[in-house]
């Protein structure tokens, strides 16, 4: 019988070799279960033609050409990725629905000997529970979210505090970007739904014992939601806020977005999609500072007349939920800074 899932991260993947994914390369790269290799049995093209022939000829045919490709495909698994597994290798197989896909490949591999179990439901009993437990939630840990002005090294100071053992979660590291409008890495960010999966595994292993601590966002990273249920709970936690002084903060963005200050004709575009916002005047400065190699003059100006301003709306909103403010002369020891923030942790949830 097929395995029900009944957890994101389940009890079923605990002793199994491989989770395998015989969906097609598009449908694997837009999300999966966790720890799975993709093994498809109809890649894109072909997943299209036997598509095609059912709607246009007939499902008989597109049966019989899919079983085809299918087996061809099954056999080049078992020829290269599948070919140094021994008589104990055990299996999870699932496709989209938990049905012929899945079915098929599964058939071949069991009449070999191998334990293999498929997914009730396949991928969408899967996400199904992702869903459930990003948008209904609940947080079961309390939420503590860290706060502070651009440039004030939060992102830095959580990943030193989970090295600790504290518990967090970095949301620009599951969001692949920074959170600004300079914050995008190289390779792009994930998929909404890879960004979602990220998420109810890091909540459903969170210790409901101790605070889980978050970085101040709105309600995107980049091009990415916040789902429902963690956003609620942002927004009603207790803040921790980092008080960093301007040069400090401009100093160290320019350190932390090196990527980006390499690369003047980026920061021009950037600033010049300002220029509903800001006086001509201003833009122009930035431009020029961009075209000079001023960075430090050009993340100074950014801060005080762009960011900052729209940091202090967003924190009035939230002004009754601030526990603690640290401030920081200068960013030169995280460390130190993290164990004020620590400290600053222990006292809120206390």
């Amino acid at each position: 019988m097929p395995i029900t899932l009944t957890r994101v991260l389940d009890p079923a993947f605990v002793g199994v070799d491989d989770i395998i994914d015989v969906r097609s390369p598009s449908e694997f790269a837009e999300d999966h279960l966790p720890g799975a290799i993709n093994l498809p049995v109809l890649d894109d093209d072909e997943r299209a033609r036997v598509g095609t022939i059912y709607k246009q000829v007939s499902p008989f045919d597109a049966r019989k050409l899919g079983a085809s490709l299918v087996a061809a495909n099954a056999a080049r698994h078992l020829r290269e990725t599948l070919a140094g597994r021994d008589g104990a290798w055990k299996a999870i197989v699932y496709c989209w629905r938990g049905g012929q896909r899945s079915g098929s490949f599964a058939g071949i591999l069991k009449q070999i000997g191998w334990r293999i179990d498929t997914v009730e439901g396949g991928y969408k009993s899967w996400r199904a529970l992702v869903v459930d437990r990003v948008q209904n939630g609940p947080v079961a840990a309390p939420v503590v979210v860290l706060d502070g002005n651009t440039g004030s090294a939060k992102t830095a100071i959580l990943q030193r505090l989970a090295a600790r053992g504290v518990q967090v979660i970095d949301l620009e590291g599951l969001a692949r970007h920074r959170g600004s409008l300079f914050g995008a890495f190289a390779g792009g960010q994930p998929s909404q739904k890879c960004f979602e999966g990220q998420l109810a595994i890091a909540i459903e292993t969170l210790d409901p014992a101790r605070p889980v601590l978050i970085e101040a966002e709105s309600s995107r990273v980049g091009d990415l939601l916040i789902p429902k249920a963690l956003w609620r709970a942002i927004c009603a936690a207790p803040r921790i806020r980092l008080e960093v002084p301007l040069h400090e903060r401009a100093a160290y963005s320019v350190r932390d977005y090196g990527d980006v200050v390499t690369d003047p004709a980026r920061l021009c575009a950037i600033t010049a999609s300002l220029a509903p916002l800001h006086p001509a005047a201003r833009i122009e400065t930035w431009q020029a500072q961009a075209r000079d190699g001023d960075w430090r003059g050009l993340a100074e100006g950014l801060m005080r007349d762009h960011y900052d301003p729209r940091y202090l709306r967003h924190r009035l909103r939230y002004a009754g939920r601030e526990k603690a403010v640290i401030p920081l002369d200068n960013l030169r020891d995280l460390e130190l800074a993290a164990s004020r923030v620590e400290a600053a942790l222990g006292r809120v949830i206390g």
